[in-house]
């Protein structure tokens, strides 16, 4: 039973690694380009963002050529978050639609052209909670938030595990109308050639007939 209980927590924290892990990139952009990063996500999620120009010479502020702007939609275009001309931000919202949000990044023209260094940190679901700042440091209330952390876990698979199956069963749906259509239309198909066939016939006979031939 031991065994069984310690198989079933590696499982669930093995599961809770791969759910809705955070997504943290560096990536260059140059002035006057657009580059959009996507990030699927189910309703009633929270997520949250920070964002930054890298300033490799932190001595020194960054220069005006170092700013972008950010736009950040779901897949009906609603915006969620809009700054313009800005070297930093963050956001943070809970996904009302379901699907994949967009966080486009636009760098402003510049000339001569340079090259932006941009971080970004994208946390959704249990990973956009900051578990740090609730943690303490007496031995009973680490492990509270131990279990709290499993738990949260634990219902962010649930969650997910619905979600998939939601998402299962809408392709299969769509399969089918898509089989159903193919179908019928192979019917068409076969129709059309059929009834073609026939008035080729029809008029080859009755040209051979007008030239007595048959």
């Amino acid at each position: 039973m031991v065994l069984r209980s310690i198989k079933l927590c590696t499982v669930l924290l093995f599961l809770g690694t791969l759910s809705r892990v955070s997504q943290s990139l560096h990536f260059e952009l140059q002035s006057g380009r657009t580059k959009c990063i996507s990030e699927d996500i189910k309703s009633n999620s929270m997520t949250v963002g920070k964002y930054s120009v890298v300033n490799h010479n932190e001595a020194h502020p960054s220069p005006p050529s170092h700013k972008i702007s950010i736009r950040v939609t779901s897949s009906y275009g609603n915006t969620y978050h809009h700054a313009e001309d800005v070297e930093s931000g963050q956001f943070a919202f809970t996904a009302v639609e379901a699907g994949d949000y967009m966080a486009c990044f636009t760098a402003i023209d510049h000339k001569p052209e340079v090259t932006l260094n941009v971080d970004l940190d994208w946390r959704t679901g249990v990973h956009s909670k900051s578990w740090s700042s609730v943690a303490k440091k007496s031995q009973v209330e680490v492990m509270e938030f131990e279990v709290k952390k499993l738990i949260e876990t634990v219902i962010s698979i649930h969650e997910e595990m619905f979600y998939l199956r939601d998402r299962e069963e809408e392709m299969q749906n769509l399969n089918r109308a898509t089989n159903s259509k193919m179908a019928w239309l192979s019917f068409l198909s076969l129709f059309v050639c059929l009834g073609v066939a026939g008035m080729q016939f029809v008029h080859l006979k009755t040209f051979l007939e007008k030239k007595k031939v048959i």
